[in-house]
């Protein structure tokens, strides 16, 4: 029950990740830790004493020592998401509930093929398991396929780069489904049946798939996969929006 408590964090680090997304950073004295892919809970109170709360997936790697990277997607019509991708500052003070799920998760343990399937802020979690992969030297191959509007939207892109350029077990497909960059080989449009044959692991790998978007994306791509021959019990997704989910 211990993990289901509020916490206090203490805003230590902001990052913008694109024009409407945020990374915050949290001390969390009393964190109990986390698993790649898990989300916490985050409510704002005000003066009157109205509170809201939504959930935000974890992009740090487990080992952080109570510092919890966070993302944020600004949604218009928000009543969270406003504040902390704009107004929120270094020192302020958030509670925080977590950390929070067990079936979408990565653990090092885990020694087969991992395909990663992120549509936009859905690379949230996944970074959280690239990240754990990489603190703890996993030799499990990792492949990611990130579909993104363009490449302003582009979530943690250096690191991505940087990763992708340096670690051979690691690749990287992007699909832009609105705007692609010069001369990029695919023209702009959503992943498809061909994307999934060319970027994904075959199914006779017997890969273990983490699908994170929204609930559309989700289940475009999980259909995707199962005609693809892979097994629906191999596919583990998380997906947010309207219908719910971190958001």
């Amino acid at each position: 029950m211990g993990r289901l408590t509020w916490h206090t964090g203490t805003v230590s680090a902001l990052r913008d990740e694109t024009p409407t997304a945020r990374t915050i950073t949290l001390e969390v004295p009393d964190w109990p830790g986390h698993v790649a892919g898990q989300r916490v809970d985050v409510r704002l109170t005000a003066s009157d004493g109205y509170s809201a709360f939504r959930s935000y997936s974890i992009a740090s790697a487990p080992n952080s020592q109570g510092r919890v990277e966070l993302g944020v997607e600004r949604l218009p019509d928000g009543e969270v998401s406003p504040y902390l991708t704009q107004q929120v500052a270094v020192g302020d003070r958030l509670e925080v509930r977590g950390p929070i799920g067990g079936w979408f998760v990565w653990q090092p343990r885990q020694t087969e093929a991992i395909q990663l399937i992120a549509g936009g802020s859905g690379i949230v979690p996944l970074m959280a398991m690239v990240r754990s992969r990489l603190s703890t030297g996993s030799p499990a191959p990792f492949r990611l396929l990130y579909s993104v509007r363009g490449p302003a939207a582009v979530w943690y892109r250096d690191e991505l780069q940087a990763l992708g350029d340096h670690d051979r077990s690691l690749s990287l497909t992007y699909a832009y489904t609105r705007a692609a960059p010069p001369d990029w080989p695919r023209p702009p449009g959503r992943i498809d049946g061909a994307l999934i044959a060319s970027a994904t692991w075959p199914s006779n790998v017997a890969a273990t798939f983490y699908v994170c978007g929204p609930t559309s994306f989700v289940e475009t791509v999980t259909s995707l996969l199962t005609a693809s021959g892979n097994s629906p019990d191999r596919i583990r997704t998380e997906r947010f929006g309207a219908t719910g989910g971190p958001q």
